[in-house]
């Protein structure tokens, strides 16, 4: 069997490549030619040069090809051109799924994130079929996936044998850019967290993510979506653990949203002035208001995931960070 990924270079998608190697399937990966490789780096695989947004590219990465595990996406809660989110998560989904019907792929996993799920308004934790919309996305990130997540479901629905899967929070080695929750441990290990909101994460190792993604292929509904999430952690609660993993001394204040907004939108303004990451985003406080809570129920039942604890998530992450940043 041969299997192509997109997004294998980044942190998710070099997971999926791990585990489909350790099966013995031929893995074959799209990837630009600027693409950072390290993720990579002695992995036996079939590297392919193309773009999401190069049409023939994708036709000839997608061709002989068994399986496809499309997870590129432009994860950034901010980004000075909005318009490179909907680029990447949008239109090059519905590019890759384009070449993939067109050639005729048998069996599609698509990943997408808990981000286009709704959340409960009384606390408890939100699944697949948690009521939701367009207006409650937060931000441009949220919309594009949510935006893309549908463009998805209308493939399956024309027959286009993809089914979806939500991760939630991954957390573990080889997050090198880093993601925002990656930043999140390298700062906390570093010290530089002192303070936290009050807010919350469903938390999970990117390799039981991995994981899910091989089930899903397995077991999965063609249409369907499964959450990939592991444990509900307050932010408090999850600093607290990184502290204790890195021997260092846990988070004491908790901030007002209130007074961390205006420091997002001065941290946005400067990062447009000098072109680097904001410590903080308005999206990033404004989701911050909702636990972001969430159950696998489902995927437990129909895929048999079963993720492990979170604590060893965090140790090999705060490994990981320590080793390479």
């Amino acid at each position: 069997m041969k299997i192509l990924v997109t997004g294998a270079t980044g942190f998710v998608g070099s997971a999926v490549v791990r585990r489909l190697l350790r099966d013995g399937r031929q893995v074959r990966v799209l990837v630009r030619a600027t693409s950072d490789r390290r993720n990579l780096q002695g992995l036996d695989v079939q590297i392919v040069e193309g773009d999401l947004t190069q049409a023939a590219s994708l036709q000839r990465a997608c061709d002989d090809c068994d399986a496809l595990f499309h997870v590129a996406a432009d994860y950034r809660l901010w980004a000075p051109v909005p318009e490179q989110l909907y680029q990447a998560n949008v239109e090059g989904t519905r590019a890759i799924l384009e070449a993939a019907r067109q050639v005729g792929v048998p069996r599609i996993v698509y990943t997408s994130s808990v981000a286009t799920l709704g959340i409960p308004g009384d606390g408890h934790p939100g699944d697949e079929n948690t009521a939701v919309g367009l207006s409650d996305m937060i931000g441009h990130y949220k919309r594009s996936k949510f935006l893309a997540e549908e463009l998805v479901r209308t493939f399956a629905a024309e027959g286009l044998p993809v089914v979806i899967v939500n991760p939630s929070t991954p957390i573990g080695p080889r997050d090198i850019k880093p993601t925002p929750t990656g930043r999140i441990v390298r700062d906390a290990i570093a010290g530089r967290l002192p303070a936290y909101v009050d807010t919350g994460l469903n938390v999970v190792h990117v390799d039981d993510v991995a994981e899910g993604h091989w089930l899903a292929f397995q077991h999965g509904v063609v249409g369907e979506r499964y959450i990939l999430g592991g444990q509900n952690l307050s932010l408090r609660e999850l600093l607290v653990e990184i502290a204790d993993i890195a021997g260092r001394a846990p988070p004491r204040w908790r901030l007002p949203h209130a007074v961390v907004m205006p420091v997002a939108h001065l941290a946005e303004s400067w990062a447009r002035l000098t072109g680097t990451q904001p410590i903080a985003t308005v999206e990033e406080v404004r989701m911050s208001k909702k636990r972001m809570f969430f159950s696998s129920a489902k995927a437990e039942r129909e895929l048999g995931y079963a993720p492990g604890p979170v604590r060893r998530a965090l140790e090999d992450a705060v490994t990981w960070f320590r080793q390479h940043q």
